[in-house]
């Protein structure tokens, strides 16, 4: 899962293309419309919190539902790092077009699940959570 080779390369724009080794491509950079480095963080915590939680919204709610994951971060300045992360998940189970009669005890038996799916699945949190070293190796070519 987690073996897969990530590279960046910067654009003559000034943006930066991530790759990795199977294919996929996300643009990212500093300029309007474009993900930071920091927002990519919590699109990676949002992103878990997604596919965590697939399987239990899916069962409660029909195949193809999902959550909407919102991920603030407060951010230091004087440490230039985010100290910490809220995370909210919210399930929309008020479309009578899904089939799903969700009361107030599925709805509770629901966010217990979600909660349990992601506290077990979710690599991000659990990186994010523990104090996670990282090595740097510089190689300049000449």
């Amino acid at each position: 899962m987690g073996n897969k080779r990530i590279w960046v390369e910067r654009n003559k724009d000034g943006s930066w293309d991530a790759f990795s080794e199977d294919g996929a491509h996300i643009k990212f950079g500093h300029d309007r419309g474009q993900f930071t480095p920091g927002d990519l963080m919590r699109v990676a915590l949002a992103g878990c919190g997604a596919l965590s939680s697939q399987f239990a919204v899916e069962s409660a709610l029909g195949d193809g539902e999902g959550a909407k994951i919102v991920v603030d971060g407060k951010y230091d300045p004087e440490t230039d790092s985010y100290v910490s992360f809220d995370e909210h998940i919210v399930v929309d189970a008020t479309d009578p077009a899904n089939g799903a009669k969700i009361d107030d005890e599925a709805a509770e038996k629901l966010s217990k699940r979600i909660q349990a799916h992601v506290k077990k699945g979710c690599t991000v949190a659990h990186t994010y959570e523990q104090p996670t070293p990282v090595r740097m190796d510089v190689e300049i070519r000449h």
